[in-house]
């Protein structure tokens, strides 16, 4: 199967990529920036790795022209309002309608757990009005599935070494914003594997349009998290629970910063708990089985 992924270049991307090429895919990757994929020399063929502008609709459907799939994975965690909605919302629409135009019948799109139109957050919120447009395009010809992870983690995340990061920075003691919030993290690996295996077989008594939760086997608050973390990366600190209004003025300054770890939205989508219904179907791959091995080898990442 021809696949063109929207988005391709972060640590989500290249796990699904990855795992596509495993399977035989002809898989073509598009990035604003130059797009890598770290150890795709062992793969034969390489996935074909292509610097376009998603947002400029006639290079998106240029790449889109002959394909039998896409995966839209473009999403932003900070911004301004405008930024969440152009990527989000009108980018997410004019990926599938590209899609139903230029006769590809595959989508697959990156949502999020628990996006809402009416959610807490402008994150939640652009999420679920993305997600509701796009799959207002699944038709016969075009069947599209949304996924609805928790947090992914994995070697290359920027959740749990961002947290190291923090606490390597930490003078003894760390306050930490949204403590009490919950997460069901869920393994990059069984992101990609659930991504691929939408793609592996095709079930015609499906309906066109589905949404799938994809949550790990564990429930975690962040404290608890941050606390694995900081024994895992040998980066052990007293950890405090910071109340909420200067949680939020923490926020506040850290959105100064060209790269900030936390933002006031941020705090807003953990007003909801990031974990699947009880009785949902979780992914197998808990957290303790990867992330000390991660932690405790290498830098995270700046």
């Amino acid at each position: 199967m021809r696949v063109t992924i929207f988005g391709g270049g972060g640590f989500i991307g290249r796990a699904i990529t990855h795992r596509l090429l495993e399977q035989g895919h002809e898989v073509k990757v598009i990035s604003r920036r130059p797009p890598t994929m770290p150890g795709d020399e062992t793969h034969h063929p390489r996935p074909i790795l292509t610097q376009a502008d998603p947002h400029e609709p006639r290079q998106r459907r240029e790449h889109l022209r002959g394909q039998d799939a896409a995966i839209n994975l473009v999403g932003i965690l900070h911004g301004r309002p405008a930024d969440f909605e152009r990527a989000h919302i009108t980018l997410a629409e004019g990926i599938a309608a590209d899609c139903r135009a230029e006769g590809v019948s595959r989508l697959l799109h990156m949502s999020a757990l628990h996006a809402d139109p009416e959610g807490p957050s402008t994150y939640l919120r652009t999420k679920g009005r993305g997600e509701a447009r796009v799959l207002a395009h699944a038709c016969e010809t075009l069947r599209v599935t949304s996924f609805r992870p928790s947090v992914v983690f994995g070697p290359e995340d920027r959740f749990l070494n961002t947290f190291a990061r923090l606490l390597a920075l930490s003078p003894g003691v760390m306050l930490l914003p949204g403590a009490h919030a919950r997460f069901a993290p869920v393994y990059v690996g069984d992101v990609a594997e659930a991504f691929a295996a939408a793609l592996g077989g095709e079930d015609e008594k499906s309906p066109p349009a589905q949404r799938i939760d994809l949550c790990g086997p564990h429930h975690y608050t962040l404290l608890e998290l941050v606390r694995q973390v900081s024994t895992w990366s040998g980066h052990r600190r007293l950890i405090l629970p910071l109340p909420d209004r200067p949680a939020r003025l923490l926020a506040t300054l850290m959105e100064t910063l060209p790269r900030p770890p936390l933002s006031r939205d941020n705090l807003d989508s953990m007003r909801v708990d990031s974990v699947c219904a009880e009785g949902a179907c979780l992914q197998p791959t808990a957290l303790e089985q990867i992330a000390p091995a991660y932690l405790g080898r290498s830098p995270p990442p700046r």
